[in-house]
């Protein structure tokens, strides 16, 4: 093989490798120019791979050409360099959480007849009851998230208003053994189901019991 089909197959590489990582920065946010770029690439490669044509079934004589790629690669990865530099990355998604104010103690006490509470176990496992650990209204029943958590919510919204005419308050018990991919999640289904009063409380002895005796502490 020729020193000019070797210089010519190494430039092809060099604009294939270009334009993958070319690419991988498009995916990351629209530049206009990484675009101008790729688009003057192409036109290089496309110049480089026109084969030369026999006319007249005369062969013509063609000198070796040499192409100095030095000048290209470092252009290359200044290009690179920049774009990494200036493209604008995926923005965080961060959850919206409204604390109380500390200032003042709440004295108004919530009757457990329309208290949901949610304990969040292992192994992306829930569990919950309606009234006090010790004498639930309705008893510790473990489920999983999604479709399943939003049913019992929607059980208990209905119940409380038939039973007390007033909405649900649900307490959140994160364990020792839970994630904050569940607190999220609970937190999204409340959403969901629209569920105006709820909080996050540590959670107590007898809630650990409960989470201990139906395997998920």
């Amino acid at each position: 093989m020729s020193r000019s089909s070797n210089s010519l197959n190494y430039l092809h590489h060099c604009c294939n490798k270009f334009i993958s990582i070319t690419f991988t920065i498009i995916r990351a946010g629209p530049n206009p120019l990484v675009t101008k770029c790729l688009t003057l690439i192409l036109t290089i490669m496309a110049e480089l791979t026109t084969s030369p044509g026999k006319s007249g079934g005369s062969h013509q004589h063609r000198l070796p050409v040499r192409v100095d790629l030095t000048a290209l690669v470092d252009l290359a990865f200044l290009l690179i360099t920049f774009f990494m530099l200036t493209t604008t990355l995926a923005k965080p998604k961060m959850l919206k959480l409204v604390m109380p104010d500390k200032q003042g103690d709440i004295t108004a006490p919530v009757p457990q007849s329309r208290t949901m509470t949610i304990c969040l176990g292992k192994s992306n496992q829930v569990m919950w009851y309606l009234g006090m650990a010790d004498k639930p209204l309705v008893t510790a029943t473990v489920t999983s998230y999604g479709n399943n958590m939003e049913k019992a919510i929607l059980s208990m919204i209905k119940r409380v208003q038939a039973t007390t005419g007033n909405n649900l308050v649900v307490i959140i018990k994160p364990s020792a053994h839970s994630v904050y991919k569940n607190l999220v999640n609970t937190i999204d289904e409340l959403n969901i189901t629209q569920v105006q009063s709820y909080a996050v409380a540590d959670i107590a002895p007898k809630d650990i019991d409960l989470l201990k005796q139906k395997g998920i502490y």
